[in-house]
């Protein structure tokens, strides 16, 4: 299976975005998509899952890869109940099969998905981006998470990972987290996913998780996936051909010294899906997010297509977070999830490929 460019759309009466927009962008052929409206822990119905997948199809796309299916807290942190969680994930692979999944990206950070400080922040072309203030995301993270509700009630977007249900009890979160430990999250990970792997051969679908974003501990809780030795503790850990990663550059590479092309090298094989996201870094730790555009940043983009590309890498890849361009302002475009930009990202991707199919079909 070559290379598949995808495109993240919400879904109908959730995204802005029709596929029909997505439709006219060369290239894509994979709808990632989800059943947004549920809850972490929810089975998914074949009848729920039909519908969307009926959608994405009749567009002339495939819905092979799901992001996410949100893992319950109660897994997270170990607790008893954490086996009718479990049983009611491995129902829902079982009933996204038949419908042509491939691949189901999730990940297994504590209370917060990903975290920014600004959904809107100026870049200075008059676009804007998602931004990360570090003195902003230290003690409180009531601000924070009052902050991105706010935009979510204020404009009736969801936010997988942000879900209001689950953010009015963040005191009680935060309660149930406090004894657990870097190593018991790893512990109760390690459970999940054996208990997961079974079902995943049965099925042919593959696990990829995501990247902890930012990579590094925020408010006192422990993130796991944040950089090349985590990374190799985690495949090794479950040591599957199912069990793989949702690589992301933007995630990785919000901090620096991470070297995702290297990474791609060494571990081509297990990247199931791959999220391509630029990011600009400033002296005092804060960084924005940029164009795809490998100059705009410091991801070293080019580097990662190509580290692909020497792969022979065979996937699913998407561009992620974009800038929000032109007439995209809040309330009418998705936090990180404009057209515009994402569509320029693929052009931009696509074009570096097909240069290096070109440079390989020469020698």
């Amino acid at each position: 299976m070559p290379m598949q460019m995808g495109f993240r759309w919400y879904g109908e009466g959730n995204d802005k975005i029709k596929l029909s927009d997505i439709r006219q962008i060369p290239g894509v052929s994979t709808i990632v998509w989800a059943l947004h409206d549920k809850m972490p822990g929810e089975i998914w119905q074949p009848e729920e899952i039909k519908k969307v997948i009926d959608q994405i199809t009749a567009a002339g796309f495939n819905g092979e890869v799901v992001e996410s299916v949100n893992v319950h807290d109660d897994i997270k942190i170990g607790l008893p109940t954490r086996g009718a969680y479990i049983d009611n994930y491995i129902q829902t692979i079982r009933n996204l099969a038949p419908f042509g999944v491939k691949v189901i990206c999730y990940n297994f950070m504590p209370i917060f998905d990903w975290t920014r400080s600004d959904l809107f922040h100026p870049v200075g072309d008059g676009s804007t981006a998602l931004y990360y203030q570090k003195d902003m995301i230290q003690d409180d993270p009531k601000q924070m998470a009052d902050y991105v509700m706010s935009f979510t009630e204020k404009y009736h977007m969801t936010f997988p990972g942000w879900e209001p249900e689950r953010m009015a009890k963040l005191d009680e979160l935060f309660e149930k987290y406090k004894d657990v430990t870097k190593e018991k999250l790893w512990a109760n990970f390690k459970y999940f996913l054996e208990r997961l792997m079974p079902v995943c051969h049965e099925t042919g679908i593959k696990m990829a998780v995501h990247m902890d974003d930012p990579p590094w501990d925020i408010f006192g809780l422990p993130r796991l996936l944040i950089d090349a030795e985590s990374i190799d503790r985690f495949l090794q850990m479950v040591d599957d051909p199912y069990n793989c990663l949702t690589l992301c550059s933007g995630s990785l590479n919000a901090n620096s010294s991470n070297d995702v092309a290297a990474i791609v090298r060494k571990h081509a094989d297990r990247i199931a899906f791959a999220h391509i996201r630029n990011v600009k870094h400033f002296p005092n730790g804060d960084f924005s997010e940029a164009s795809h555009r490998d100059c705009d940043g410091e991801t070293g983009i080019l580097d990662i297509l190509r580290a692909y590309h020497d792969a022979g890498w065979e996937g699913y890849i998407r561009p992620d977070h974009g800038r929000h361009l032109w007439d995209e302002k809040p309330g009418n475009v998705r936090p990180g999830y404009g057209l515009y930009d994402r569509a320029l990202g693929i052009m931009y991707m696509l074009g570096a490929w097909d240069l290096m199919d070109k440079e390989a079909e020469a020698k």
